[in-house]
């Protein structure tokens, strides 16, 4: 992830009441193994696909506790510049630009919808050591009940180009040059109503329904799927302490890609 320009998803991480279970969940679900805890940071605990970094999860903060929730990192030249983008575009700081040792910069966010997110500056630290490997990150959705708030604030902060996927669901897609990077979803009636909106990120697997039982056999709950796309076979899942992700089988894929148009 070295040099990874700004706005590109560059890291994960989650808040666990329970670290053990949920070291146990995804070392079981995703094949994860974990690094020593680090006390002097707070319990930030490393998770590892093939030996390379993929994500960490980290013990709650006094007053954090009950949230479990993954954070999609994006990547920024100058924290602090960006948070000024933030601000700049309605958004909320919920913590200011602070640097991790020499790992980097990081900063905690809301858009003007309410989807928290994290920026990281770069130190030694550099992000994802793998994507698109069975137990890494590979995509993210912004999903959210104002859609119009996000499709505003992303690209004015990020510099993104959108494109708008054709059909019925209402998605969008965020890229830097001719990458696509993130995505955005609006949340329909089938989402609770106490589910607030979030940054939903993908896992690949080798295959999706033997993760969605290793899940459930855990005590995960499905929440949807598994189903075929032509991005790939998916599904997802709620972890035993409430945090949501998906899961992707890259090389399972049924139909046509659907088109796009140019937004703005």
């Amino acid at each position: 992830m070295a040099g990874a320009p700004e706005g590109t998803p560059c890291w994960a991480d989650a808040v666990f009441d329970d670290l053990d279970q949920a070291t146990d969940f995804y070392g079981h679900v995703l094949g994860w193994t974990f690094g020593e805890t680090s006390p002097d940071q707070g319990g930030y605990t490393q998770a590892y696909a093939d030996g390379k970094a993929v994500a960490a999860v980290v013990p709650p903060m006094p007053g954090q506790e009950g949230t479990s929730q993954w954070c999609l990192h994006l990547a920024a030249r100058d924290a602090s510049a960006t948070a000024a983008r933030i601000r700049e575009h309605g958004g909320e700081l919920l913590m200011e630009p602070v640097q991790v040792a020499d790992h980097g910069t990081m900063c905690l966010a809301r858009d003007p919808g309410g989807v928290v997110f994290g920026v990281w500056q770069a130190g030694t630290h550099e992000g994802f050591q793998a994507t698109e490997t069975p137990g890494a990150f590979c995509w993210a959705e912004v999903c959210t009940r104002e859609p119009e708030k996000s499709d505003t604030f992303f690209p004015a902060v990020f510099d993104y180009r959108a494109k708008q996927l054709e059909g019925e669901t209402d998605f969008r897609v965020f890229g830097l040059g001719e990458r696509s990077v993130l995505g955005r979803m609006r949340m329909t009636d089938d989402f609770p109503p106490e589910v607030p909106p979030y940054v939903n990120v993908y896992f690949t697997v080798d295959d999706c329904d033997a993760a969605v039982a290793r899940a459930t056999e855990r005590g995960g709950v499905l929440r949807f799927g598994p189903m075929d796309s032509p991005f790939g076979r998916l599904a997802t899942v709620g972890d035993p302490q409430g945090a949501h992700f998906s899961v992707i089988d890259l090389t399972t894929t049924e139909g046509e890609m659907p088109g796009t148009a140019p937004v703005g």
